[in-house]
């Protein structure tokens, strides 16, 4: 068992990643540590196909500990991320009857993570709640941080709170029940951390796919590579919890965007139908490695190893039907802009990044670069 320790700084706001085999079976004994002492219910917010696998264990695990546990379950996937979701949510909350003492438990990936982090946020001004994260993506990074939020049209993640789960529990089982997708998914977000902050965590993770075996869901060395995925965002949260806008730095919580700007993009035209969020960051990384590289800062060796480490994390969906300029225009909601001018979170090498004005990348450069990005898995 890998544990991490999270320190945020704000008023009872650290907190510990277990991981391990079973974990979720002692979901109930953590809860019991990691929250109020007079905390006497669970609201249990999940969706179908993870509670039908590991909703009655959780369950039991919360009533052996002593907890009145209650469940609601949201439909899956990201397009269900909405206000109308939440509102349902909230109202689940409230028909349980929870207290200030009492918290939320996510089952699921990273849409019930964000949607139930954003409920506990909000009701009663603010409950307890606790991550225990069943997709890879959701594992080594929607869990970890204490971002939540909503979808609305305009945008993804538009609407939201930060507020740091209790703590966060990652059973490295659920990852045998997941299909081929959600693991590209999570593996991108993988690379992505390495590639934006820790070169050396790069590199172990893809030596690590490099290594596996057809078929491989649970190999050996997968819990400390998450451990190592996990202390890696917890020390750039730690740092920076909030994203703080004023900072430029390598450490800035904002380099943990890389990728996103167009991940966003291709999720938001395609109407959260085609991509996972992992597989849309998958061609983001391609797209801001182009723009680094036509803007003389990354290297075509260290684009090419980019390349590399996103083709070994599976196939990602065709993107190449898709209008550049209707991808550009999407910028334009997107969340990170500071002073009309939208952030690019691009690369200067492989384990540092820089925050880059977009007045700086010329409209004809960055076309090309959306073209040559998504034609890359063509």
């Amino acid at each position: 068992m890998q544990r991490v320790r999270v320190r945020v700084g704000a008023r009872r706001a650290d907190y510990e990643i277990i991981i391990g085999a079973s974990v979720l079976s002692t979901l109930g004994a953590q809860s019991r540590r990691a929250l109020n002492p007079r905390a006497r219910r669970i609201a249990l917010i999940s969706n179908p196909k993870v509670f039908k696998l590991y909703g009655p264990r959780v369950v039991e695990s919360l009533r052996n500990a002593d907890f009145k546990v209650s469940h609601w379950l949201m439909n899956d996937g990201e397009r269900h991320k909405t206000f109308r979701t939440l509102e349902r949510a909230l109202a689940f909350l409230s028909a349980t009857g929870l207290e200030r003492s009492d918290a939320v438990v996510a089952l699921g990936g990273g849409v019930v993570g964000d949607l139930a982090g954003c409920a506990a946020a909000l009701y009663l001004r603010g409950v307890d709640f606790i991550q225990a994260p069943t997709t890879l993506l959701a594992q080594i990074d929607a869990s970890v941080g204490g971002k939540t939020g909503v979808n609305t049209a305009a945008g993804k993640n538009l609407v939201g709170a930060f507020h740091q789960p209790r703590a966060v529990l990652i059973d490295t089982h659920t990852l045998q029940t997941l299909p081929a997708r959600e693991l590209t998914a999570g593996w991108c977000e993988a690379v992505k951390q390495g590639a934006a902050g820790d070169r050396k965590l790069f590199d172990e993770t893809c030596g690590f796919l490099q290594s596996q075996k057809a078929g491989e869901t649970t190999p050996p060395g997968l819990e400390r590579l998450i451990a190592a995925q996990c202390a890696f965002k917890a020390a750039i949260v730690s740092n920076d919890e909030r994203e703080d806008v004023s900072r430029t730095d390598a450490r800035s919580r904002r380099i943990l965007n890389f990728g996103h700007t167009t991940a966003h993009a291709l999720e938001l035209i395609t109407g959260y139908r085609r991509f996972r969020h992992g597989e849309a960051v998958g061609y983001g990384m391609l797209v801001a490695g182009e723009i680094s590289e036509r803007l003389g800062m990354l290297g075509l060796s260290e684009l090419e190893l980019l390349r590399a480490a996103v083709r070994a994390c599976g196939r990602l969906p065709h993107a190449d039907d898709l209008d550049p300029e209707q991808i550009a225009h999407s910028f334009t909601h997107d969340k990170k802009s500071v002073g009309g001018h939208l952030k690019w979170i691009l690369l200067e090498r492989l384990g540092r990044a820089a925050i880059v004005d977009s007045s700086e990348i010329a409209a004809k450069l960055l076309r090309a670069s959306i073209v040559a990005a998504l034609r890359t898995q063509t």
